[in-house]
């Protein structure tokens, strides 16, 4: 059934792409039976990260215009906040990269987390795979940010760019639990702006302790994305970090962490929320959460 979407997409049939992508997401009749006829791919996909207003989406329209520079091929997944009414994705950002829309190398896909709390679409891990079917040379995954939660990028992309501004002070603090530990490149952000090389000095103070591998120091790239600069720095620094990331154990432990996510979404995908309420409402006012949950689940 879903061999000549397949074959369309292999030869880079952006409309099949998108059109496929909204059929995954409102998940149609054996959509799956789709996804089960993917073949393997070593795509690298690539996830920018990190606060809001540090310059993300910026960051990502100058990477697509150095790699377009370099006659290369990318798709781009941007998640966005959703609206809270129709749970569509809010695309203010994508403003940044219209320049790309028309371009035939880059195919931008927008997607709402629709209520997700770790900063990605539902649908992240399947459409992404999806992606990695067509012929790209790299995919890049910006997410929306959200804070610490935001840490399952690490379960989707080969490498994980955070980015940060150098006014975030104390707030990178609040990050060691979650976005600090995650990074495989650290991006500072509007680097022309005072006090960013004590910023830089200050933050690779605080990797030093959280290094995952202390052979492989997490590099701190200075740019400022609105005047491209910096830019062909980070981009070593992504592909150096992905040459030395030791490629079996990576890979195994993201398809574990992929894995356990879709498993998790499937044995969830019973539970409704509006049945949740409704029989909330029948318990009337003396209602315990707890005894709740064992009485129905």
């Amino acid at each position: 059934m879903w061999q000549q979407q397949l074959n369309e997409i292999k030869q880079g049939n952006s409309k099949t792409l998108a059109r496929c992508i909204s059929l995954i997401e409102n998940e149609v009749p054996d959509y799956e039976g789709l996804l089960e006829q993917l073949p393997f791919s070593n795509t690298p996909v690539i996830g920018i990260t990190g606060p809001p207003g540090a310059g993300k989406s910026t960051l990502v329209d100058a990477l697509i215009g150095l790699l377009v520079a370099d006659n290369k091929k990318i798709g781009i997944l941007c998640v966005d906040p959703s609206s809270p009414f129709n749970f569509g994705a809010l695309l203010g950002d994508r403003i940044r990269m219209s320049e790309w829309y028309n371009n035939p190398n880059v195919f931008i896909r927008s997607l709402a987390t629709r209520g997700s709390l770790g900063g990605l679409h539902p649908k992240i891990i399947e459409i992404s795979d999806l992606l990695k079917a067509a012929p790209f040379d790299y995919i890049i995954v910006e997410t929306v940010g959200v804070g610490q939660s935001e840490i399952e990028i690490a379960g989707l992309a080969d490498v994980t760019v955070v980015v940060v501004v150098p006014e975030a002070g104390d707030e990178v603090q609040t990050m060691k639990a979650g976005l600090m530990e995650i990074a495989d490149v650290f991006v500072v952000n509007k680097a022309d702006r005072p006090d960013a090389d004590a910023f830089v000095k200050h933050l690779r103070l605080m990797l030093a302790p959280a290094f995952n591998n202390p052979a492989i120091p997490v590099p701190v790239v200075k740019t400022s994305a609105a005047q491209k600069k910096g830019i062909e720095e980070l981009w070593n620094a992504i592909i150096n970090r992905k040459q030395q990331t030791p490629d079996h154990k990576q890979h195994i432990w993201l398809l574990a962490e992929k894995a356990y996510y879709l498993i998790e979404q499937k044995r969830m995908k019973a539970v409704s929320k509006e049945e949740l309420k409704n029989k909330i409402m029948d318990e009337g006012n003396n209602f315990n959460l707890y005894q709740f949950i064992k009485k129905y689940y």
